[in-house]
């Protein structure tokens, strides 16, 4: 079996790892007459008779299947639901209502779903269980401006905000702390519209880190974060000059304290509120460990935290390829590389990519500087929601094969990174990994595979 057949194994074990309506129902169970909830940090049983009603709130592109395992298991008991998913995303769903929001730029009918959710939130009481559902990509999705009437700012200026932050290289951290005081039920103020109710969020982490403050821009988490350090973050990505002046406006007034500020740790509206990771990078990359170390590969699980810009990051995990290859550093041959995290591209070129086929481009660029080095090595990069930037392509291989295929067709490595054009390019030499939409998200994974 050729190696792209092995790196297609592994990364298939992964995702199967975090498949959203499996989390779910492993976590979830009913025991006398109570959920019992079981994580590998919590385990609580939920007394289901001292509520009058249940609700299922949700938003993220993996809702729809974690909906339907709570619908799967609690059926009838569910009295009222809504969920907000990227079109392309729905089940067929009983009791739980589905929308559609933008993503991942939002639009009207990301405005639309949060105002329909924020809604239902209202009726919440304290007889109300409340089981919110988030996972990646529910930032865009249920997304409408904040409401304050001497700074008022508009969809298209969120639309125009969110443009600049993605062709940053801003990290996800800076995005969601500055979205989550753009946007009127993030960092923690979906929260404060559920309260008094009851509140369980099982979340599937697509942020490095898993802080349940930055996954989805928090809707229910308190927010540590202030309108100061999003203005930080402004300055320190140097785009002042690009957000439209509404949105610099407002997060002018909320540093010098006209506006209010998000909530914080230790409001009121967080005592009937648990926070739930179920999933993240770390179990996708345990289950490509066991499948690589099932196909006979020496394993190495680097880090489930990468971040910075994705082809520097790819020039790292080169040199340690190197040093397994020539030297048997780190780990013995046959070996497989793991890693994952979520980096970044500061966007120069005019090219067509995402930050995986970005780096699988500059690993394969270190393959043809050194063909002795790195030419018996395999790489591949992947989104683990199938979707690696505004393409139709998880991720990329890498592999010496794709550089001569550049060669017979005239291609410039160097040329195509330069112009941020990856998916350009490994469309042209057959170098593209295409699974389709997975509805998980848990960051990127990257393998190499080193004979």
């Amino acid at each position: 079996m050729d190696r792209r057949s092995h790196l297609r194994q592994i990364a298939g074990a992964a995702l199967e790892r975090v498949d959203p309506y499996a989390m779910v129902r492993r976590t979830l169970s009913l025991e006398d007459g109570g959920l019992r909830i079981a994580t590998e940090g919590a385990d609580r049983l939920i007394p289901l008779g001292g509520f009058s009603r249940l609700f299922v709130l949700g938003a993220g592109k993996a809702s729809a299947p974690m909906a339907k395992a709570v619908e799967d298991l609690l059926g009838e008991r569910i009295e009222r639901g809504l969920i907000v998913i990227k079109p392309g995303h729905a089940l067929p769903l009983r009791r739980i209502r589905v929308v559609e929001g933008g993503h991942p730029v939002p639009d009207g009918s990301s405005a639309s779903a949060a105002a329909e959710l924020a809604a239902l939130a209202d009726e919440a009481d304290e007889r109300t269980l409340v089981i919110n559902l988030l996972s990646g990509g529910g930032s865009s999705l249920l997304a409408s401006p904040l409401l304050d009437p001497a700074h008022p700012v508009t969809m298209p200026e969120i639309q125009a905000a969110t443009h600049v932050l993605l062709a940053s290289g801003a990290t996800i951290q800076q995005i969601n702390c500055i979205r989550k005081h753009l946007l009127s039920l993030a960092g923690g103020r979906l929260a404060e519209r559920i309260f008094p109710a009851t509140t369980v969020s099982l979340i599937l982490s697509d942020v490095v880190g898993d802080d349940v403050q930055t996954i989805a821009s928090g809707p229910t988490a308190p927010d540590a974060t202030t309108f100061a350090q999003a203005w930080q973050s402004v300055e320190t990505l140097g785009i002042e000059r690009e957000l439209p002046a509404a949105v610099t406006k407002l997060l002018r007034a909320g540093r010098s304290g006209e506006i209010a500020e998000t909530p914080k740790p230790g409001w009121p509206a967080f005592t009937r509120v648990t926070n739930l990771v179920i999933g993240s990078n770390r179990f996708a990359l345990e289950a490509a460990r066991s499948a690589a170390e099932g196909l006979g590969y020496h394993t190495l699980l680097l880090t489930s935290r990468l971040v910075g810009e994705a082809r520097e990051v790819a020039r790292v995990l080169a040199a340690i390829a190197k040093d397994v290859s020539a030297l048997d550093l780190v780990c013995r041959k046959p070996a497989c590389l793991l890693a994952g995290g979520e980096t970044t591209v500061t966007i120069r070129g005019k090219g067509t990519g995402g930050r995986n086929q970005e780096m699988a481009l500059a690993y394969l660029e270190e393959m043809e500087r050194d063909p002795e080095g790195l030419g018996g090595s395999v790489f591949l990069s992947l989104a683990t929601d199938g979707e690696d930037g505004p393409t139709d392509a998880a991720g990329a291989f890498a592999e010496a094969s794709l550089i001569e295929r550049a060669r017979e067709r005239a291609l410039s490595i160097s040329n195509y990174l330069r112009e941020n054009d990856s998916h350009t390019f490994f469309a042209k030499v057959d170098g593209l990994l295409q699974t389709g939409p997975t509805n998980t998200n848990v960051c990127d994974i990257q393998v190499v595979l080193i004979p």
